[in-house]
């Protein structure tokens, strides 16, 4: 006994993929940036140093003297004489009215005027220490400073941006097929 046979042959389908890579650019310019930094502005105020000399009394001490100082010692100097020889004559006088009450009022009057006078020896500087007056006054000084806050522009530049999609094209490389064969 024959059995029937069936042969069924199968072929596949196959497809074929053609792919389009994407394309993508990006461009970015940079940012336009603008800076200006104002200068700061600096005042400064001084007042100036003084400096004070009094040398007068030095100058007094050598002899150098201004002609005002000098007639003015020159008339204290006369006034004190004058007053000094009204002295004196006042104390001779006395001395002579009472010569009636004993004592020798002649030979002291003559031996005050002719005992000679001593003087003092020693060392004298001229002019003496500190006869010269200095006095400061200091400068001052003032600093302002005004700072002016830097300008800042900027502008952004969007970036360039191209893009191409991909596309993938598909195809059949390969039908499908089947085929039946049978036998009995």
């Amino acid at each position: 006994m024959r059995i029937p046979q069936i042969q069924i042959r199968t072929t596949k389908a196959e497809l074929g993929l053609t792919v389009q890579q994407p394309q993508q650019q990006i461009k970015q310019k940079p940012a336009d940036v603008q800076i200006e930094q104002p200068a700061a502005e600096l005042s400064i105020n001084t007042t100036q140093g003084q400096l004070h000399i009094d040398s007068s009394q030095a100058r007094s001490e050598l002899g150098l003297k201004t002609m005002i100082e000098l007639a003015r010692n020159h008339a204290q100097n006369g006034a004190q004489g004058v007053m000094a020889g009204i002295a004196r004559r006042v104390r001779e006088g006395d001395m002579l009215m009472s010569i009636e009450k004993g004592g020798n009022a002649m030979s002291s009057i003559i031996d005050s005027r002719t005992i000679p006078r001593q003087k003092a020896l020693g060392i004298k500087f001229i002019p003496s220490a500190n006869s010269v007056k200095m006095s400061y006054t200091q400068a001052n000084v003032d600093i302002q400073v005004q700072k002016n806050d830097p300008k800042i522009n900027v502008k952004i530049n969007k970036p360039i941006h191209d893009y191409t999609p991909g596309k993938v094209i598909v195809d059949v490389a390969q039908e499908p097929s089947i085929e039946i064969d049978w036998k009995v």
